[in-house]
C-alpha cells in the first residue's frame, strides 16, 4: 500500500462529508513580515501595535487575507490537489481577530457535488471554517472547485449545488468588540478619506502597478503551506495548458488589495468576502495594478464610529486601470482582468 497521498478525486467527495485538515499553523512575526514584504501592504491597523492600541486592540491582528491564505492553504491537500481551476468564492467571514501566536486550525464540509457534462471533471463544493487555539472561529467560507475525475467511466454521484446568498448582509458583519474608531488618527493612517466621503458608485484607479517575480509567489505559497502542485512543478506545467507556472490567485488577491491603499488607505479591517473570480492566470514577470468600484455602504448596528463599505476589487495585468476594464458588452472579462473580488470592508466615520 502506497504510503503517499495522491490527494481526492471527484468520486471521493460524499455530499456532508467533513474533513479536517492536517497541519495546525501558529502564526508568528516571522509570517507577519514575510507577508508584509511578499504584497507591501501598509494598513496601519495590521502594521503597528501602538496604531491597534489606540483603536482598542491590545496589539496589531494578522493581515485578514493572510489569515485566509493560511486556513485555505490547509484545504489544498485534502480539496484540492486534483483541481482543474479554484472556481469561486461565497459567504466569507472574518470573525474572531487573530493574532501572532495563535495557532490555526480548519475543517471543511462538502455542501455540493455536481459532475461536469465531460464526465472528467466534476464541481466540489465545500464550506471552510478556520478556528484558533480556543475553538473561536475566525474565518468561515464557502469556495467552489472544479476537480478531476480518477475514472471518467465512474459513477457519479446525485448533482446537488447549494444555495449561496448573493452577498453576506451588512446585518451579519461582524466586528471585533474592542476594536473602536472614535480616536482614530487618519494622519497615521496615510489618507483623508472616511466612510462618507465615498459614494456608491464611484470607482477609484489605485494607479500604482507591482511586478510579480518568480521566487515571490513560490515563497508566498509555499509560506501558507499550499501544495498545489501548478504553483510549483514547472517540469510538470511544463507540459500543460499554459507551459509554465501558475501564480496562487490569493496571491493576486493580496496583491490588489495592498495596492488599493492608494485610495482606500482607512479600510482597515475585512469584514466579509462576498465572491470571487480568477478572471486570467497570472504568471511571473507580469505587472499587477488595480481599481475599485463602491457597490454599497452600510450603517453597522450600534455602532457611530465606523461604517461598511461593499467594494468590487478588479485587477489587471500589464494594464494600467485608468479606464477601468472589466466586461464587455456580451458580459465576458476583459484578456487583461485577472481578478474580479466583491468584499466588505470597514471605514472609521
Amino acid at each position: 500500500m502506497s504510503k503517499t497521498n495522491p490527494g481526492n478525486y471527484f468520486e471521493d467527495f460524499v455530499l456532508g462529508q467533513n474533513i479536517a485538515h492536517a497541519t495546525p499553523r501558529t502564526i508568528t512575526h516571522g509570517d507577519v513580515a514575510l507577508y508584509t514584504a511578499l504584497t507591501g501592504s501598509r494598513f496601519a491597523l495590521t502594521s503597528s501595535d501602538p496604531f491597534a492600541r489606540s483603536l482598542g486592540l491590545a496589539r496589531a491582528p494578522v493581515d485578514d487575507f493572510l489569515v485566509f491564505h493560511m486556513v485555505f492553504g490547509k484545504t489544498v491537500p485534502d480539496v484540492s490537489l486534483n483541481a482543474v481551476a479554484n472556481l469561486g468564492y461565497a459567504e466569507g467571514r472574518f470573525l474572531a481577530p487573530v493574532f501572532p501566536g495563535d495557532t490555526l486550525s480548519a475543517v471543511s464540509e462538502v455542501i455540493g457535488l455536481k459532475e461536469n457534462r465531460s464526465g472528467k471533471t466534476g464541481i466540489v463544493y465545500v464550506r471552510t471554517t478556520g478556528s484558533n487555539q480556543n475553538g473561536e472561529r475566525a474565518l468561515t467560507y464557502v469556495r467552489w472547485v472544479m476537480v478531476n475525475k480518477r475514472n471518467p467511466a465512474s459513477t457519479a454521484p446525485a448533482p446537488h449545488a447549494p444555495d449561496l446568498a448573493p452577498a453576506v448582509s451588512a446585518a451579519d458583519l461582524a466586528l471585533p468588540q474592542d476594536l473602536n474608531f472614535t480616536h482614530y488618527d487618519a494622519s497615521l493612517a496615510g489618507s483623508p478619506h472616511l466612510w462618507g466621503d465615498y459614494l456608491v458608485g464611484e470607482r477609484i484607479d489605485h494607479g500604482d502597478g507591482m511586478t510579480v517575480e518568480e521566487a515571490e509567489h513560490a515563497l508566498a505559497t509555499r509560506a501558507y503551506q499550499n501544495t498545489a502542485r501548478v504553483h510549483f512543478n514547472q517540469f510538470t506545467e511544463s507540459k500543460g495548458r499554459f507551459g509554465r507556472r501558475l501564480i496562487y490567485g490569493g496571491h493576486v488577491i493580496s496583491l490588489a488589495r495592498a495596492l488599493s491603499f492608494n485610495g482606500l488607505g482607512n479600510a482597515q479591517k475585512i469584514l466579509a468576502l462576498n465572491g470571487g473570480a480568477h478572471a486570467a492566470p497570472l504568471f511571473a514577470g507580469d505587472t499587477v495594478f488595480a481599481w475599485t468600484e463602491v457597490l454599497d455602504a452600510a450603517d453597522l448596528k450600534g455602532r457611530a464610529d465606523v461604517g461598511a463599505l461593499r467594494l468590487r476589487l478588479v485587477a489587471t495585468k500589464d494594464r494600467p486601470c485608468a479606464d477601468f476594464l472589466y466586461r464587455d458588452a456580451e458580459g465576458s472579462y476583459d484578456p487583461s482582468v485577472i481578478l474580479d473580488l466583491d468584499y466588505w470592508v470597514a471605514l472609521p466615520k
